[in-house]
Formats: C-alpha cells, structure tokens, sequence
C-alpha cells in the first residue's frame, strides 16, 4: 500500500497519530487514495475533527471536490451527517456556507434535512455564526424542504431559529399531502404552525404595511 492510500485509510479512521507521522514522512496532504477520495474527504465524512484540523493545517484544500462521486465538500459532509465539530473546524479555516460542490448543496439545507430528522445542533451552530436560514438550494429553503420531506420536528426548530413560511412552503405542504395522505395528521400539524407563524408576522407589521407572505 503506498503513502496516500494510507493517509487517506488513517485518516478516514480517526487515527491523528498515524495521519501526523505519515505528513512528516512525506504524505502529500491531498494525494488521493486509488478510489480518488482524499485524506480531509474522509476524514470530514467520518466525522474527525482532530485529523481535520490536522489536515487543514498541513495545507489540505479547503473547498476541495469530495464525496464518493466528487459531487460534495467537506462542509457538505460533515453537515450532511451531523457532525457538528467537524463542521466547526472548517468553519473556523474560513469554509463558504452557500451553494457549493457539482450539485451546489447548501451546507444548512443537508444539516436540516439529511438523516431521520435533520441535526439540530448542526443546523444551531450554522445559524449561530451568521449563516442566512432562508438561503435556498434548488429554490428551496431549508424550511421548504424539511416541510417537503415531512419532517416535522425540524419544520418546528427552524420556525424557532427564525425562519420565514412563504406562500411557497404553504403549497409545498399541500403537496406533500397530496403525496402521503397517510400523514394528514402530521402535515396538518406543520400547516398550523405555518399559518401561526404567518399570522404572527401579519400581525406584527407597521400600520400600512402590506401583510401576507413574500413572494
């Protein structure tokens, strides 16, 4: 097995003492492994945050193609996967949060609504350094998604951190509807708290302004 297939295995296993000594033997920080992942690919998917940093500080590319189709980033994969320290350390080295990667993922959209019902600490942390709730991938915002994916609890922690129903995640929500009537009880639940939130900021607008949902 030669040097980058070691480094990208170590890495991918968590293992920041081997991954140190293969960089200080030589390892280029970004030679691929023969499936063509890298070292920060795997290391940010398996969720190792030590071997991450150690990475970045050897001079790994930050916003390199990564994933098993070169589709993704390493933000994207570690918030697609909940890995919140992960994320924080990329954060910190100065990741993009928007649209990134061959699909052009959003880092919050995957945090909100991969898994069985998103990564709330992932989503929180995003949120607490600036990321914008409403950013949207596909023309969709991560609330638009999680109401299309029915998750529920999500739909909830979002309207929490703030973020804005349109007249679109009110249609999304009927069309989910359409698509599982098995579910009413659920997506009338997520329509209410929709409404809620809608009528609230109605309700809270200057005299004069013009209530409803933005386009």
């Amino acid at each position: 097995m030669d040097m980058a297939d070691q480094l990208v295995l170590s890495a991918g296993d968590g293992d920041v003492v081997e991954v140190d000594r293969l960089l200080g033997q030589g390892a280029v920080v970004d030679a691929p492994h023969r499936d063509g992942r890298t070292a920060l690919d795997r290391a940010a998917e398996q969720g190792h945050a030590d071997v991450v940093r150690r990475l970045l500080g050897a001079g790994a590319e930050l916003e390199q193609s990564a994933g098993e189709y070169q589709e993704s980033t390493p933000l994207c994969l570690a918030a697609s996967r909940g890995h919140a320290a992960v994320v924080g350390v990329l954060l910190d080295a100065g990741a993009r949060t928007g649209a990134q990667g061959r699909l052009g993922c959003v880092p919050l959209v995957l945090a909100a609504t991969t898994g069985d019902g998103g990564y709330p600490e992932t989503v929180d942390l995003l949120l607490d350094r600036g990321v914008d709730i409403n950013a949207v991938m596909k023309h969709r915002t991560a609330l638009d998604w999680a109401v299309r994916f029915g998750q529920e609890g999500t739909v909830y922690h979002l309207l929490g951190r703030g973020a804005v129903p349109s007249a679109a995640t009110l249609v999304t929500a009927r069309e989910h509807l359409g698509h599982h009537p098995e579910r009413r009880r659920k997506t009338g639940r997520i329509a209410i708290a929709l409404l809620a939130v809608d009528v609230a900021r109605g309700a809270n607008q200057e005299p004069g302004a013009e209530a409803g949902n933005p386009a």
